[in-house]
């Protein structure tokens, strides 16, 4: 007799309010093996939490499957809050149970009755791409059965005894490394959890215990779990070398000030005209900013700080930096170097530039070259009407 074959219909980037495919992403785990002191679904990878990467690749999923998220009790809002700014639309939140098999019952639960396509994934694979869920998707329909992305096994093998000792070596050419997301038509998946008298390690042996079919098709390297610190590391490692480094530039001009007292690079410059501004019209620091905000896509220093803004009445550049260099790390950045050049007849910088870069290097955590140089009386910068500042900033993730 032919098995049931579950169709649909649906275009990339579309969403439905009744929706035919469903994803459970499992995230109420401890974390214990990562050590990092917080679930693990919620620790960050290059600035985002996993379960933000895992909710954010589902977007590039042909439609916009049903969300739901299985979170620990106490984070819920969070996962709510988290899961719906990585997918651009609500995502359905529910605590998890004591086990991950109750966890993923409780998700079952929450299906919108339209569901007839299932998956399952763990938060803890935050890099798997868009792609293999589709192509999960694409085999339930083709078999009417469960399906499960696995890897080819490369290492030997060995079955040992509880004293360690070798028994037999397995034939790896039978073996596959499962992954997530798991797929399943709806109704063999919920059948499955009712039957289900005893706890397995993975949707898959669930439902293969109930006697349906299970097909594994090709996975994907980057599916793998994160569960140590050295799994994090490896992603972060992934990450760094799939993403290009970003360049920003910054420009920032003052006039001078004779009431006003030279702040310029960070350093006080006693018995130096001023410059005029807001703030202490620190030149080389305000490009600095403008640079590193442009490299990280976050606006210029005018929109992030406000020159309206009576915090920063006065303040020196180095609240500017400080407070510059943490926005563009949330992002998921590090500040490579950056390159400064001042453009001025004073104060002259050259007795000082060491200090000047020891300084910035230090707020930023990063090598900061300047340098400076005049117009040959050219401009109001030529007249000794004021200084400008160009800097270029070079970000990585």
């Amino acid at each position: 007799m032919p098995r049931p074959r579950v169709r649909c219909r649906y275009a990339r980037g579309v969403s439905s309010t009744d929706p035919r495919i469903a994803v459970i992403v499992v995230a109420a785990g401890s974390g214990t093996r990562l050590g990092a002191g917080a679930p693990k679904a919620f620790v960050r990878l290059a600035g985002r939490t996993l379960l933000e990467r895992s909710v954010h690749a589902l977007r590039g999923m042909r439609t916009l499957p049903q969300v739901i998220v299985v979170a620990p009790a106490d984070r819920l809002e969070e996962a709510a809050a988290v899961g719906e700014a990585a997918l651009g639309s609500p995502v359905v939140v529910v605590a998890g149970g004591e086990t991950r098999q109750r966890s993923v019952a409780a998700g079952l639960a929450r299906l919108a009755p339209s569901v007839e396509v299932v998956l399952v994934h763990d938060a803890a694979r935050a890099l798997t791409p868009a792609a293999l869920f589709d192509a999960v998707v694409d085999a339930v329909e083709a078999t009417g059965g469960g399906v499960v992305p696995g890897l080819p096994v490369s290492d030997t093998i060995k079955r040992v005894d509880e004293g360690g000792t070798v028994r037999e070596t397995v034939d790896r050419s039978e073996l596959a490394a499962v992954q997530t997301p798991q797929g399943f038509p709806r109704a063999q998946l919920a059948a499955a959890y009712e039957a289900a008298t005893t706890d397995e390690t993975d949707d898959a042996g669930l439902v293969a215990a109930a006697g349906h079919p299970v097909t594994v098709v090709p996975g994907d390297a980057h599916a793998f779990k994160i569960t140590t610190p050295w799994d994090l590391r490896r992603a972060e490692e992934l990450l760094a070398g799939a993403l290009p480094p970003r360049i920003g530039f910054g420009t920032d001009t003052h006039a001078f000030d004779p009431a006003a007292e030279l702040w310029l690079a960070g350093l006080h410059w006693p018995g130096e005209q001023g410059l005029a501004g807001h703030s202490d019209g620190d030149a080389v620091a305000h490009a600095i900013v403008d640079a590193l905000l442009a490299a990280a896509g976050l606006g210029d220093i005018g929109g992030v700080f406000g020159t309206g803004d009576p915090r920063f009445s006065g303040a020196h550049g180095e609240v500017f930096l400080r407070e510059t260099r943490r926005l563009v790390e949330a992002e998921g950045y590090r500040i490579g170097n950056i390159s400064v050049q001042l453009v001025g007849n004073r104060p002259k910088f050259a007795p000082r530039r060491q200090e000047a870069e020891a300084l910035l290097s230090e707020l930023l955590g990063a090598p900061v070259a300047v340098s400076a140089t005049t117009t040959d009386g050219l401009g109001f910068t030529g007249r000794g009407e004021g200084v400008a500042a160009f800097a270029t900033a070079l970000l990585v993730r």
